[in-house]
This record gives structure tokens, sequence and C-alpha cells, in this order.
């Protein structure tokens, strides 16, 4: 059976002249019926799910702040501010600052999962080989390499506007303002927005991940048709 699968992916898979010499290794049997089309529409399918199913999740209440996967903590120019206001006392002022940053992503996800769906459905794999038979995770490799760029500038505005909706910037305002107003220390003016948006990003490609790594190792996880006869495909590379 191993044997069929394996000259199956062959016709579809490579060059005339790579098919000959395998193809003389093996009885003729003709394809698998899993076209590069099959294989894009699988592994569309793939990361779709991992939007719907993982990344929702995220949009929930403490769906970054107390998910360690994804939680955003502060940045390094952050952590002594946040060590700075707790040795003078003022502790529920710096947790504040640091749940208002995980509202702001869970809220902006909200919002930005029409343009991961919509990123997904407009990607063209050129290379559907190698990425349905590379690592756990090639698919949303693929996915965070070909969007990021035009994923950040439509998610930025986003995140700028979830900020002021769970009132995180006047928060931060405040916090900047006091460790600022603190003698001898070195101010800081953060762009929260920015690093926001960076770690909002990542916590969506990590949630997506573990729905793909799911479907490429459990049959249980491949929901339709398609993900069965795509994945099949990986499972005998």
């Amino acid at each position: 059976m191993k044997k069929v699968l394996i000259l199956g992916l062959s016709f579809l898979l490579f060059s005339c002249a790579e098919l000959q010499q395998v193809a003389s290794q093996y009885p003729q049997i003709g394809t698998v019926g899993v076209g590069n089309a099959d294989i894009a529409a699988g592994l569309k399918e793939a990361l779709n799910n991992g939007i719907s199913k993982q990344v929702s999740k995220l949009t929930a209440t403490d769906g970054f702040f107390k998910n360690e996967a994804v939680k955003i903590l502060l940045p390094s120019d952050l952590q002594k501010v946040d060590k700075t206001l707790r040795d003078l006392g003022m502790s529920s002022l710096a947790d504040e600052g640091l749940k208002v940053l995980n509202r702001a992503a869970e809220n902006a996800v909200k919002e930005a999962t029409p343009i991961f769906v919509g990123a997904v459905k407009n990607m063209t794999f050129t290379d559907a080989r190698n990425i349905l038979l590379g690592n756990d995770t090639s698919a949303t490799a693929y996915l965070q390499s070909s969007t990021s760029t035009a994923l950040y500038s439509k998610f930025n505005p986003v995140v700028k506007s979830s900020l002021g909706k769970v009132g995180a910037d006047k928060v931060w305002a405040n916090i900047i303002t006091k460790y600022n107003a603190i003698p001898l220390v070195k101010k800081v003016n953060p762009d929260l927005n920015d690093y926001v948006t960076q770690q909002a990003m990542n916590g969506v490609f990590k949630m997506v991940a573990v729905e793909e790594k799911d479907i490429r190792n459990n049959f249980a996880a491949r929901t339709s048709d398609l993900l069965k006869r795509v994945f099949a495909l990986q499972d005998n590379k």
C-alpha cells in the first residue's frame, strides 16, 4: 500500500525525467487522483481551520492574557518601568498596564480575523509539494512569510483603535507620565501600537500552527474528505 501511494505521489510531483526513474522501480498503477490544486485547497482548508478553531479563542476575554503560549509580556524597555513602579508601591497600576495590552490584542484579533481569512483565500501554493511534505508548521510558516507585511499594514490601525477601546492608551500614558517624573530615571516613550501589533500577529500564527500540527499528526482532526486525501500523502513521505 505504501508503494502505491509513493508512486501516485511521484506522478503528481516530479518532472518527467524524475518520474521515469522512479516509475521504473514500481509497478505501473496510475495516479492517486490528488492534484496540485487539491493540495493547495487542502492546505488552505487546514489554515482556515486554524483561524476558525484556534484564533477565535484569542478573541475571548483572557484569550491572550491567560494563554501562556501567546500572552503578551512587557518589552525589555518597559520591564524596568514595571519593576520601578512595583518598588514604589504601584503594583496595581503595573498589573493593569500588562492586562490592557493583552485586552487590546484580544479586541484587535476579533476585528482583524477577516484579514487573515482573506489572506488565506488569496494565497497561491506554487511550492505545494514542499509545504505538504515539510515539517509540522510548514503551511503556517508559508502563510506568515508571504502575508506578514501586508497583514501588518492592515492590522496596525486595528490595534491602534483597540488600544483606545480598552483604555490601554490612557493607562499607559499615565504609567509613562508617572515613571518619567521619577528623578534620575531615563525617560521612555515606547511605541506600544507597533509592539502589540507584532505580538498579536505572532499569537495568531502560533494558534494557526497548533491546528496545522493537529491535522498533520491526528487523523481524527482531518474533518473533511479533502483533508484526509491530501494529508494522507504526507503520512507516507
